[in-house]
């Protein structure tokens, strides 16, 4: 009899996320088990129990969730997790905070789409302004866009001080170049999105971070995307059903939150699926998110 495909999900948080468990079991996995308070140091310890308990034929059929909130933790359990493996007792393991590698590569593909079929044109060169720059799908949106060879900038709304430690963070891992600014007063914000050419909004849910009337100061704004989908929604004129569609007064198309979500769903799964389904050990991440996302924009 086969073994049967086991998930273990952790997390340093208290809880695990009920939606992550049940994608995971709607994708294939027989069992999803949640571990809570998960420190860096435990990963080790977890890795190893799960491999060497099943032999090499199990530990094609066994995998690692990793959840939490923070970006860069999340990413250093990834590597403490691929240190701890000993082939050829190796599992896949995947790598998506709050949701977020999966949404803002999402997030990235559809405005991607919206750049080639709204203005025959794509992401290299573009000025992309992130609002709401030091959460996690402003980092991974931020990463995706830079290495696409636009010109990223994380926007916070509590001083620099930590966007700037957000930017710096994201460099020092990846050699990028993402820029970071000040959005704390209307005025900074109307200012930052004077020569964007594209806007995402990756703030808290239920927050207005831009006003229409901020929207029209960007003469050569193409796209819009926003990811909140709690009214009010994070930017005046964009929808949450929005797909590529015009926002009025502006020359810019507005992308909401509900055909994100779409995206970001069937980007999940289907990594979820991938992992469940391979022979060899598999790490994704963000950029392996934004690989599938991609291929659900075309």
């Amino acid at each position: 009899m086969a073994h049967p495909r086991i998930l273990h999900m952790i997390t340093p948080l208290k809880h695990m996320s009920p939606f992550d468990v049940n994608m995971a079991l709607d994708a294939g996995y027989d069992a999803a088990i949640p571990y809570t308070n998960v420190t860096l140091e435990d990963v080790k310890g977890l890795v190893q129990d799960a491999i060497f308990s099943r032999g090499p034929e199990g530990v094609k059929r066994t995998g690692m969730f990793i959840a939490g909130k923070r970006a860069v933790e999340a990413l250093d359990m990834m590597d403490r997790a691929k240190a701890a493996m000993v082939p050829p007792f190796e599992i896949s393991v995947f790598s998506d905070p709050a949701g977020s590698f999966t949404t803002a590569a999402a997030m990235v593909a559809c405005v991607k789409q919206a750049l080639r079929e709204k203005f025959s044109t794509d992401l290299k060169g573009k000025n992309i302004a992130i609002y709401g720059g030091t959460g996690v799908v402003g980092f991974a949106s931020a990463v995706i866009s830079a290495m696409e060879g636009a010109t990223a900038t994380l926007i916070g709304y509590d001083g620099p001080d930590r966007v700037k430690k957000f930017a710096e963070d994201i460099n020092a891992r990846f050699g990028t170049n993402v820029g970071y600014a000040d959005g704390s007063t209307e005025e900074q914000k109307t200012e930052l999105v004077r020569n964007a050419d594209i806007v995402f909004a990756a703030g808290p849910a239920g927050k207005r971070l831009l006003t229409l009337d901020q929207l029209k100061q960007a003469k050569t704004l193409k796209v819009v995307t926003d990811v909140n989908a709690v009214p009010p929604s994070g930017i005046e004129g964009v929808g949450v059903n929005d797909d590529a569609t015009p926002i009025k007064g502006t020359s810019a198309v507005g992308i909401g939150a509900l055909a994100v979500g779409n995206i970001k769903y069937k980007t999940e799964a289907g990594l979820f699926e991938q992992m469940s389904n391979s022979d060899k050990p598999l790490y994704l991440d963000f950029r392996d998110a934004y690989t599938r996302a991609q291929t659900l924009t075309k």
